[in-house]
C-alpha cells in the first residue's frame, strides 16, 4: 500500500481552507486601502498635490501589475498541472493495455469475466488517482493565483496605516 502524504498540500480541505483565510485577509485590506484612498482624494479636493497624484497613479499601477503577476502564477500552474494529467493518462492507456489484450484473447466466459473484472478495477484506481491529483492541484492554483493580489493590498494596508490624511484649504 502506498504512503499517503501528509500536511496541506495532500489535503485539499487544508488547501481551500488556508485559501479562504488569505482571502478573508485581502479583502480586509482591501477595505482598509479603499477607505483610506477614498478619504483621501476627498480631502485632495479637485487639485491633488503631488503626493497624492503619485498615490492616485500608483493605484492603476499596482492593480494591472499585480493582474499580470496573478495571470502567469495561475498559467505556469495550469501547465504543470496539465503536464501532470497526461502523464497519469499516458499511464492509464499504457497499463490498461496489457488488461484488454487479456480481456480480448479470453477463451472463456469465467476467464474474460475475471480479466474484465480486473480490468474495471484498475481503471477505477487510476481514476481516482487523476481525482486526487486534480482535488490537490486545484487550490494551489487557486492559492497562487491570488498571492500577487493579497502581497499588494495587504502591503498597501500597512503603509497606508501610517500615512496621515490632510485636508486641503
Amino acid at each position: 500500500m502506498k504512503k499517503r502524504k501528509r500536511g496541506t498540500a495532500a489535503n485539499p480541505f487544508s488547501a481551500w481552507t488556508r485559501f479562504a483565510v488569505t482571502t478573508g485577509e485581502m479583502m480586509a485590506a482591501s477595505a482598509q486601502v479603499i477607505s483610506h484612498r477614498t478619504a483621501r482624494m476627498a480631502a485632495a479636493g479637485p487639485v491633488p498635490d503631488a503626493r497624492d497624484r503619485t498615490e492616485f497613479q500608483l493605484m492603476g499601477q499596482e492593480k494591472l501589475e499585480a493582474v499580470a503577476e496573478s495571470a502567469q502564477a495561475v498559467t505556469m500552474r495550469i501547465i504543470a498541472a496539465n503536464q501532470q494529467m497526461a502523464a497519469i493518462a499516458f499511464d492509464q492507456l499504457l497499463g490498461r493495455t496489457a488488461r484488454v489484450m487479456a480481456l480480448t484473447t479470453s477463451q472463456t466466459m469465467a476467464q474474460a469475466s475475471r480479466h474484465q473484472a480486473a480490468l474495471v478495477k484498475d481503471v477505477l484506481n487510476t481514476s481516482v488517482k487523476a481525482a486526487e491529483h486534480l482535488s490537490r492541484v486545484t487550490p494551489q492554483i487557486a492559492q497562487h493565483g491570488l498571492k500577487p493580489i493579497h502581497s499588494r493590498a495587504t502591503g498597501n494596508a500597512k503603509r497606508l496605516q501610517k500615512v496621515k490624511i490632510t485636508k486641503k484649504k
